[in-house]
């Protein structure tokens, strides 16, 4: 039986939501004043500051899945999540340390606007059609997985509408999509990173504001405690009460994996390459940090809060934040913290909807067939590209029966492995070859869907470490087979 409360009849609750909204579209109408050309368009010009960068960046890495799946999976597991944020701050450490200022630099020596741009770019001495192969099936890879990711972040945006308004799934779904594609459509990455910016502050408070009020209101630690009694001793142990090869294979090493997604996400790897300076990117990577430890620490403790203040019995775990908010805060304050996991979604679905317009701009239209178009008609076909991404992800949200958490952790490690590997060693070992990132990137997605399908491979070892490590071997070994002669005298 579903334990939570029913949808909140309180109009206070659209005082914040609603003017959340509002600021959303005001920043794409600003910014779609100042999209002249595609580089505007996708990289804002390259003039991003540290500060916008970093924000933008975390916001856009989160998803539904920082404020719905995440707290979702703490309600229904416990303490043991905690193992995924570990996971999660070594690999955003790790991206910034071993990525952003080479990819920044090298992608402004290079012109390359997108992923794919680099690939073909940084292997210009190989054969013309590797170069484009390399293009292509990059282009292909990006758009598999994101068109899944951004339905993801719709879905989540129905669920969000539904357990706080009471709105049918499907018609918060068709809202949450509608806002994000507008204002992506008007302003392009400009609008995408100063509406990142107000998400990521605002995801950051809920996180770290939620959890705190919620163990006081519970009457302190103790109580708080007490009222996880009824989830078992295990629900409050960081090893779910495996030992062994049981806890590291089955707990910890799948939580601790997720952190090697950030190595090869498209929509991060962006905000790389639009830093006005490569100078900045040492203070960006310290504020990710500070955000980083000001957020993480909360998410999960909200479905834990969220457990103790309800008890079991809530029959989607997804919905515990929204639940959670209404419970504890004034209509207004709910209101504002509910737009904060609506933000957690449309940071996410906005940054990679301007990916997958790139992949078919500037990646397949202008390399491929016309180079020679107009600034201005290229921002009219990136809107356009916009508009029909976002349509083919709102027919995937609505046909989905996947849990949030289960769709995005599927997507990141299609892109974690297929590109996480094959960049890192591209950027930073110089024996890489063409042939072994394209090795990397067909072992990554392949060995993804294979794993993602077959129960025996994906209950013997985590998706997302598994695939991870098949294509950074085969890039590994691939490279050094395909060596060119004059680098083995």
């Amino acid at each position: 039986m579903d334990s939570s409360p029913p949808p909140s009849t309180d109009w206070s609750l659209l005082v914040g939501f609603g003017f959340y909204l509002a600021v959303l579209l005001v920043c794409g109408l600003t910014a779609s004043k100042l999209m002249k050309k595609l580089d505007d368009f996708l990289l804002a010009g390259r003039r991003l500051g540290a500060l916008s960068a970093a924000i933008s960046e975390r916001a856009s890495g989160e998803s539904a899945w920082f404020l719905l799946g995440l707290p979702g999976a703490a309600y229904a597991v416990g303490f043991t999540e905690f193992w995924s944020v570990i996971g999660i701050a070594l690999g955003i450490f790790a991206s910034w340390s071993l990525i952003a200022l080479h990819l920044r630099m090298q992608t402004e020596r290079l012109g390359a606007l997108t992923l794919p741009d680099y690939f073909e770019a940084r292997f210009e001495d190989s054969p013309y059609a590797l170069r484009r192969t390399l293009r292509i099936l990059s282009t292909v890879i990006i758009i598999l997985f994101y068109t899944g990711y951004v339905a993801a972040q719709f879905v989540g945006g129905g669920k969000i509408l539904n357990a706080t308004f009471g709105i049918d799934p499907s018609w918060g779904i068709i809202i949450g999509a509608t806002v994000v594609m507008l204002y992506t459509m008007l302003g392009g990455f400009l609008a995408v990173v100063w509406t990142d910016v107000v998400q990521g502050i605002m995801m950051a408070s809920v996180a770290l504001l939620l959890p705190i009020v919620g163990i006081v209101k519970l009457g302190g630690a103790q109580a708080f405690a007490g009222g996880l009694d009824s989830f078992g001793p295990d629900f409050l142990s960081m090893n779910a009460g495996k030992t062994g090869a049981a806890f590291v294979f089955g707990v910890m090493l799948g939580s601790l994996s997720w952190g090697f997604g950030y190595l090869g996400q498209p929509h991060l790897l962006s905000r790389y390459m639009a830093i006005r300076k490569a100078i900045d990117i040492k203070r960006g990577t310290l504020i990710a940090m500070v955000w980083t430890l000001i957020a993480y620490w909360g998410a999960p403790l909200i479905g834990i809060v969220a457990a103790a203040t309800f008890g079991p019995g809530i029959s989607d775990p997804e919905t515990v934040m929204p639940l959670l908010a209404r419970e504890l805060m004034p209509g207004w304050i709910a209101g504002f913290m509910i737009a904060g996991a609506v933000a957690a979604m449309m940071s996410t679905a906005d940054s990679q909807l301007i990916v997958v317009t790139s992949s078919l701009v500037e990646d397949v239209y202008v390399k491929m067939f016309r180079p020679q178009t107009s600034p201005g008609r290229l921002v009219f076909l990136s809107r356009a590209a916009t508009a029909l991404a976002s349509g083919v992800a709102l027919v995937l949200a609505f046909g989905s029966t996947e849990l949030i958490f289960d769709m995005v952790a599927y997507a990141w490690s299609g892109l974690g492995a297929s590109f996480g590997p094959p960049l890192v060693l591209a950027l930073r070992w110089r024996r890489t070859t063409a042939y072994g990132v394209l090795a990397g990137m067909l072992s990554g997605t392949i060995s993804n869907i294979i794993w993602k399908n077959v129960s025996v491979l994906s209950e013997g070892l985590d998706l997302k470490l598994a695939t991870f490590v098949i294509s950074l071997i085969l890039t590994v070994l691939v490279s050094l087979a395909t060596q060119p002669r004059r680098a083995l005298r």
